[in-house]
């Protein structure tokens, strides 16, 4: 795996953020938006950004919805999107207090096996802490061995599992 960093989404990204959309829409994977905020619904990259500004702060936030903070995992070798996180606030909601966690990510589709969702992972842990955070919890869904991997080898605890559409999700909290 090649190094990457955690970057705010800018401009800059426009055209690669919309190949890296592309193929998170071609992979029909069920998580394969999880973490990006509005990008499977983007109408313009301007809005997208606008979309995340708004969503980042309590006073600006969508009532019923928790500030967040969304990051491209970006290779540093070459600038590429790997990844997108998020990073929820806190989960005083009742479906991110239940099974969606403070945390969500994705994998660009071609970028896979290679361990940079267990980096992403790491890297958003830092922002947590200096958050103020001192638990987070992190979930996957009981299919999804590599997302389980991720956790895992970031410190996570299973919790327990939680009934979510005829599936089942798993929560796991990582101590800071």
């Amino acid at each position: 795996m090649d190094d990457i960093r955690l970057v705010s989404p800018s401009i800059a990204y426009e055209d690669d953020l919309l190949c890296f959309r592309q193929e998170l829409l071609e992979a029909e994977d069920a998580d394969s938006f999880a973490g990006c905020g509005s990008l499977r619904t983007w109408t313009s990259m301007e809005d997208y950004l606008e979309h995340l500004a708004k969503w980042s702060r309590e006073d600006t936030c969508p009532l019923g919805s928790v500030p967040s903070d969304t990051y491209l995992a970006v290779r540093v070798s070459d600038n590429r999107i790997v990844g997108i996180i998020d990073l929820r606030h806190h989960i005083d909601h009742p479906i991110l207090g239940v099974w969606g966690g403070h945390i969500g990510y994705s994998v660009r589709p071609s970028e896979r096996r290679k361990g940079y969702a267990k980096e992403m992972l790491r890297l958003n842990l830092q922002n947590c802490r200096a958050l103020g955070m001192t638990r987070v919890m992190v979930t996957c869904n009981r299919e999804n061995p590599a997302s389980e991997k991720t956790i895992l080898a970031n410190g996570g605890v299973f919790e327990k599992e939680v009934p979510v559409d005829g599936g089942w999700i798993r929560r796991y909290w990582i101590t800071l």
